[in-house]
């Protein structure tokens, strides 16, 4: 297993985060009164000097012994027809490392309990940009691997959700790559299938830059 000491990250110009300290977003209303922008997806997000709100963010693609990958399924309250299928995670709090964050938040949204050290890489990162909650977002994202087995994931416990997981989480479930390759919503990252594919023979240490996607 490679540490990420090990591990030569592959850098983009268009995907490097916003520079400098972005103020914390703290409360549903200004020193003025009014909204503060992000309020409603929750504290990690905050205004970058565009104004579009960021994240760092870590993300687990989480596999079982049959090679099937855990992924949750989500919607968007201003868009309840679309739901999409994408990989466990979510932000990185202060004073987190990206691993911390990573089994933090595979802990919360599926219970499963891994250790930091038994997650491989990051083994990916990207960047992605979309509009959700009725903002317009960026996020920048680590992406690790862990295997666990089947039997580690128990079934829908929503007791450790925020309060934006349990309006717009739906289901989690193991998905065999070549159902996975058939489904006819959208599947994040997109080539989640491949992804997974170059993985399943060994990580062979590289963290490869995904790139930027408009979502």
């Amino acid at each position: 297993m490679t540490s990420d000491d090990t591990a030569q990250h592959v850098h983009d110009e268009a995907a490097a985060p916003f520079p400098g300290e972005a103020a914390s977003v703290v409360g549903a209303t200004g020193p003025d009164g009014g909204p503060v922008p992000g309020a409603g997806l929750g504290p990690d997000w905050a205004p970058g000097p565009d104004g579009t709100l960021f994240r760092r963010a870590a993300r687990v693609i989480l596999l079982d012994e049959r090679d099937r990958v855990l992924l949750a399924r989500g919607h968007d309250l201003g868009q309840p027809e679309r739901s999409w299928w994408f990989t466990v995670g979510g932000g990185i709090e202060a004073g987190e490392s990206s691993r911390e964050a990573a089994v933090r938040e595979l802990r919360e949204e599926t219970g499963v309990v891994l250790a930091a050290e038994a997650l491989v890489g990051p083994v990916y990162t990207r960047s992605a940009v979309f509009d959700f909650y009725a903002e317009h977002c960026r996020q920048d994202e680590e992406i690790f691997l862990g295997r666990v087995p089947a039997d580690a994931y128990l079934g829908l416990d929503r007791s450790a959700w925020t309060s934006v997981e349990l309006e717009v989480l739906d289901e989690l479930r193991w998905w065999d790559l070549d159902e996975l390759d058939r489904v006819e919503i959208e599947v994040f990252p997109e080539r989640l299938v491949d992804l997974v594919r170059d993985l399943l023979p060994g990580w062979d240490g590289v963290t490869r830059h995904l790139g930027l996607a408009q979502e």
